[in-house]
């Protein structure tokens, strides 16, 4: 089915949980014996929960928990192995936990916008990166550790992004690949000045300096909003994917997918190919209509 035929037998309701097909892959690479990346996926659902009941099948009252919010995360640790490690798992696990409190505030309180939750994002990032500097602060070993996270938060139909550090996150819409994050390198900045073409910038050792990351000396968090609808492919990855698979080719693999796990193992096994000099990590999600 083409992409415009897709985007017409498409319903108009929110995906059903066995609907969204979802898959994430993380690997060393072939030159370094650590990973410092970790990837996340989970969903936030509300909840039934029954105290007491003199009813005896009382699971046949059990409903499926409505999912409030879809949430995927890369994030891709910096520092030496032990720090970069644990930095990109500290900060996944913190924001998570700050996620999932504001996202049941937001729909507890009834009167949320999209505002709302863009600063609340932005309130997580800082909460995240504080923490990651109080661990370094009780921990000398810890000093310095920082890491990048690229957040996706699925609030049908919208989708919002959270970007620190250079982790990326695209978007295949209709056929054609966008990359909705920015990435916050001194490469980056220089393109925009318009000091550097981006094709030159790429190979350079500013494609690798981060001017913002959670736990760095710089911390400038990013919130961007997009619509999600059916037939759209997510992809959040670390740059070892990018290093060696292009954008072309990211899409080529994304257009023909069979399944969010086969465009994940086909990607990573293309970034190995490609020389895999970092640590990979590679998430795809969509919504696939179930009748």
């Amino acid at each position: 089915m083409s992409p415009k035929s897709a985007a017409l037998a498409a319903p108009a309701r929110k995906p059903r949980e066995e609907e969204i097909d979802a898959h994430g892959v993380t690997h060393p690479g072939k030159v370094r014996k650590d990973n410092q990346d970790h990837f996340l996926l989970c969903s936030l659902r509300k909840q039934l929960v029954i105290r007491l009941s003199s009813i005896p099948d009382v699971d046949g009252i059990r409903e499926q928990p409505e999912r409030l919010a879809s949430i995927a995360m890369v994030a891709d640790g910096v520092g030496g192995a032990a720090q970069g490690e644990t930095a990109s798992r500290l900060a996944l696990q913190a924001v998570t936990k700050y996620v999932t409190r504001t996202m049941r505030c937001y729909y507890g309180s009834g009167d949320g916008d999209g505002a709302d939750l863009e600063e609340a994002l932005r309130a997580g990032a800082r909460e995240c990166h504080a923490e990651l500097l109080r661990r370094g602060d009780e921990n000398f070993d810890y000093r310095g550790m920082a890491t990048t996270l690229t957040l996706y938060l699925g609030v049908w139909p919208h989708g919002y992004l959270l970007q620190v550090g250079d982790s990326r996150c695209y978007l295949l819409r209709r056929g054609e690949l966008t990359q909705v994050s920015r990435d916050q390198t001194m490469a980056q900045d220089m393109v925009d000045l318009g000091v550097m073409k981006a094709e030159d910038a790429a190979g350079t050792r500013l494609a690798h300096t981060l001017t913002s990351a959670i736990g760095g000396s710089q911390n400038d968090p990013k919130i961007s909003r997009f619509d999600m609808d059916w037939g759209h492919v997510l992809l959040l990855c670390s740059d070892g994917l990018t290093r060696h698979v292009s954008d072309d080719r990211i899409r080529d693999v994304l257009r023909t997918m069979t399944s969010a796990r086969q465009a994940c193992e086909t990607l990573l096994q293309e970034a190995l190919d490609g020389g895999g000099s970092d640590n990979i990590t590679v998430v795809v999600g969509r919504a696939v209509p179930q009748g």
